[in-house]
């Protein structure tokens, strides 16, 4: 690889620390592991074709264009935390990401009312993490701080959920949400 690629993977590999957190090598190499995938049931589970995410785990594409894609990333983090503590068994877990993969994406409801895979009324956590990744599909974390801090002076509430939302931690995210229902 020449200083040229290896200058834009490194840029991707930020653009993707800002965006997702950390870069999606990283991160999808924990689910493969948290999980026990390999790359091609990852890629099927997501949505995405086996080079697409091939690219994007290597640097060679920073950004994940579809949101429904990003809406299963994070279901497949939340599961992976399920499996770690326990609350989710390895059968449970494969059945899960059935489900996962096939959620369409979108709104935190579907027309029947349901939550995309049809389990009941939507849960704070996945209300917030649509709210988040809405957010987050629009703009970088970067740019939605800085909006925040733009905004701060006139509609500091304003800020405080664009900083929460966009750029914060999604147990700050359901705090805030929380406290704002009443």
């Amino acid at each position: 690889m020449d200083a040229v690629q290896q200058e834009a993977t490194a840029r991707a590999r930020e653009l993707q620390r800002s965006w997702y957190g950390e870069p999606l090598g990283a991160l999808f190499r924990r689910l493969i592991d948290d999980l026990g995938l390999n790359q091609a049931r990852l890629a099927a589970v997501l949505g995405l074709s086996a080079p697409m995410l091939s690219q994007l785990m290597s640097g060679q594409r920073a950004k994940i264009g579809n949101p429904a894609v990003v809406q299963r990333v994070q279901a497949l983090q939340e599961l992976a935390g399920q499996v770690a503590d326990g609350s989710v068994s390895a059968v449970e877990a494969t059945d899960r990401m059935d489900e996962i993969k096939k959620t369409q994406g979108g709104s935190v409801l579907s027309n029947s009312g349901q939550t995309p895979t049809g389990s009941g009324a939507p849960t704070v956590k996945r209300v917030v993490r649509e709210i988040q990744s809405l957010l987050r599909s629009v703009s970088a974390a970067g740019d939605i701080i800085d909006a925040a801090d733009t905004l701060a002076p006139s509609h500091p509430e304003l800020a405080e959920f664009l900083r929460v939302y966009g750029a914060g931690r999604t147990a700050e995210a359901v705090a805030h949400y929380e406290a704002h229902q009443n």
